[in-house]
């Protein structure tokens, strides 16, 4: 997951949902989503499950997006990210340390670290090599509880001055989405926005994609 260059464009992090019951008929959603346009990575975020449930639901989903050139980045846990096969991992700040994430994931592992709204976690973690740093929450959200809430200044702010990416995170739907985009945000993480759309997760993985088409850096103007 690198820095977009003057010809990148914003691009889509999905984010499973907290809870999978039945991980085939999720592989099938999943599947109809990525058919919908351009995603760069999921995040496979399960919460109040055991080990085994995690290494049930990455055996399934972790070959399936690999195989749409879709990088997988477990929440939480660099040993099962490895374990399972993924590309990485994704800590927060009451989670493993961004240098023992590094230790287990190695050199090539992806690493990225929660840094709500705080300029000072943002730079300590570029600084130690974070591979992208997290910005949220910008809208309510009901996927997890959050204590912090991210204005677009932020955004702002480390796309003009800072080379390592971030990922927009909280409450982001379709509609409310273009401002994180034009501010600089480098992915989008969406949950409920793309599996609790009207339309189906397809349809909103392309109406994400036309928003971030039609902020592209190298568009030409209508």
């Amino acid at each position: 997951m690198a820095a977009r260059t003057p010809e990148d464009r914003c691009r889509l992090y999905l984010i499973t949902p907290p809870r999978i019951d039945d991980v085939e008929a999720f592989a099938t959603q999943l599947s109809d989503a990525l058919d919908g346009g351009d995603v760069a990575c999921l995040q496979i975020r399960l919460k109040e499950v055991d080990d085994d449930t995690v290494r049930r639901v990455a055996a399934v989903l972790v070959p399936l997006a690999q195989a749409r050139d879709v990088a997988v980045i477990l929440n939480d846990r660099p040993d099962l990210a490895v374990e399972t096969g993924c590309d990485g991992v994704h800590v927060g700040q009451e989670d493993a340390s961004l240098d023992d994430a590094r230790a287990v994931v190695g050199a090539d592992g992806v690493v990225g670290v929660t840094c709500h709204d705080s300029r000072h976690l943002a730079m300590e973690a570029g600084e130690g090599g974070a591979d992208y740093v997290a910005f949220g929450a910008f809208f309510p959200t009901e996927t997890k509880d959050t204590k912090t809430r991210a204005d677009i200044e932020l955004l702002q702010w480390w796309a003009q001055d800072m080379l390592v990416p971030s990922v927009a995170i909280g409450g982001i739907l379709v509609d409310n989405a273009q401002p994180l985009i034009e501010a600089g945000a480098d992915f989008l993480a969406v949950c409920a926005g793309v599996w609790d759309h009207p339309e189906g997760p397809k349809a909103a993985v392309a109406r994400f994609n036309a928003l971030m088409d039609a902020h592209s850096p190298d568009r030409e103007p209508s």
